[in-house]
């Protein structure tokens, strides 16, 4: 019988909006929101690692965009998705927006998210930011609280206003849950907002990540795709293969 894994506590914080934690089991940290509600891992030995479907289905969205400069991520977590793309993307300027001022500060002292020079990361609500942020190429949206997604990903509004946010030729990569059919949370919500003109990518977790052009004029160019993912699958580490195989036409 093979022994059972050693969790050890390394930080809890409580903040206005709830617990934080830090754990360790063995090579792997995560950072927990509430009563254990997992958020991100890390693989301590490469912090840049994409140990979920769901975070490298994200890096899916990224390579969307055949040259991306520049990327918003609205929710931080632990960062792994911010360290992948600074690291394997060509991007010049990068932004994050965090609700909680404690996040980024446990991300970056155990979860080995680097202190980059193109990174900049501002304290407050997403959706009271958004407005004041650069425009950019690649917009990531992962707002989830210990109760779930955040209201934003069913706020029209504020999801019309991440895709006006985008650059010419830009994406907006949105993290959002599955329902038990297998669509995205607020599916007529989105086939109306974004005018049924966004690519999924439903991945293990139960989750369907949306991949939404800047424009009705836009299409998803999956030889490309295929082609940047191929590339990088070296220095990844894994392939995104069986990810793209899955890509679909919004339902």
């Amino acid at each position: 019988m093979a022994a059972e894994r050693e969790e050890r506590l390394l930080a809890r914080v409580e903040d206005a909006f709830g617990v934080i934690s830090v754990y360790e089991v063995e090579d792997y940290r995560f950072l927990e929101f509430g009563d254990a509600i997992e958020q991100s891992c890390t693989f301590t030995a490469d912090p840049s690692w994409l140990e979920y479907d769901y975070t490298r289905a994200m890096l899916v969205g990224a390579l969307c965009h055949a040259q991306p400069e520049s990327a918003l991520f609205l929710g931080l977590g632990a960062g792994t998705l911010t360290q992948a793309c600074l690291k394997f993307l060509p991007l010049e300027d990068v932004e994050a927006i965090e609700l909680r001022p404690d996040v980024p500060r446990l991300a970056m002292q155990y979860m080995g998210l680097d202190d980059d020079p193109r990174l900049y990361v501002r304290i407050g609500d997403a959706i009271e930011l958004l407005p004041s942020a650069e425009k950019t190429d690649l917009l990531f949206v992962d707002l989830y609280t210990d109760h779930g997604p955040g209201v934003a990903h069913l706020a029209w509004t504020f999801l019309e206003n991440c895709q006006k946010q985008l650059n010419p030729g830009g994406w907006l990569v949105i993290n959002q849950w599955a329902g038990d059919d297998g669509r995205p949370l607020g599916a007529a919500l989105l086939r109306g907002l974004y005018h049924r003109h966004y690519w999924e990518l439903p991945v293990k977790e139960g989750n369907v990540i949306l991949l939404v052009p800047a424009d009705l004029e836009q299409t998803l160019d999956l030889d490309g795709l295929r082609e940047r993912a191929g590339a990088l699958a070296p220095r990844l580490g894994y392939s995104l293969e069986y990810l793209i195989n899955v890509v679909r036409p919004a339902t």
